[in-house]
């Protein structure tokens, strides 16, 4: 025991200074060198003969990267009272589930070509070229079953009066204070 403290002792300033550089933030860093010295210590059996530094770096490497991954997934903290009401609602999405069945059922009524040429274009992202490849047949082809393809979806959806949000028609919903 005496001979991990008289070779990690001194190497805490450095740590500090390592963890703040990576973290940004004194806090954090501080809270990242003693899980870091809390592993040294379990761990000090397993480390290899010869310096032991560049372990102790590697841990606090691998916890400080991880206090970062944690951070980028939880957010940054902020007391309830400061945060927007915008930011606590969610919109509500049971309308776009039935739309987006709506749209997959106007799909299959498309011809294979336009439905197949639809959802390379548009689902899939690909480019004219890369669609055409795929489909076998010239780029021109593949703009006029784009063209012929979203010009049906919108007549099929419009039979349905799915169209455009603007068309559609409105619930009569009452809003409550």
């Amino acid at each position: 025991m005496s001979d991990l403290m008289a070779e990690v002792q001194p190497m805490i300033p450095a740590l500090r200074r390592y963890a703040r550089g990576l973290l940004r933030d004194a806090a954090a860093a501080d809270d990242a060198v003693q899980d870091c010295l809390e592993r040294v210590v379990a761990h000090w059996h397993r480390r290899r003969d010869g310096n032991p530094r560049p372990w102790v770096f590697t841990i606090l490497h691998n916890v400080a990267v991880n206090q970062m991954r944690q951070r980028v997934r939880r957010g940054i903290p902020a007391p309830i009272e400061d945060a927007p009401a915008v930011a606590l609602a969610t919109r509500a999405t049971q309308e776009d589930r039935l739309v987006r069945g709506d749209i997959l059922a106007a799909l299959a009524l498309l011809p294979e070509e336009q439905r197949s040429t639809v959802l390379l274009i548009s689902v899939e992202d690909m480019s004219y070229a890369e669609a055409a490849q795929v489909l076998g047949v010239p780029v021109g082809t593949v703009m006029s079953r784009l063209s012929r393809g979203r010009e049906r979806l919108r007549v099929i959806l419009e039979e349905r009066g799915l169209g455009a949000p603007q068309a559609r028609p409105r619930p009569h919903l009452r809003s409550l204070p």
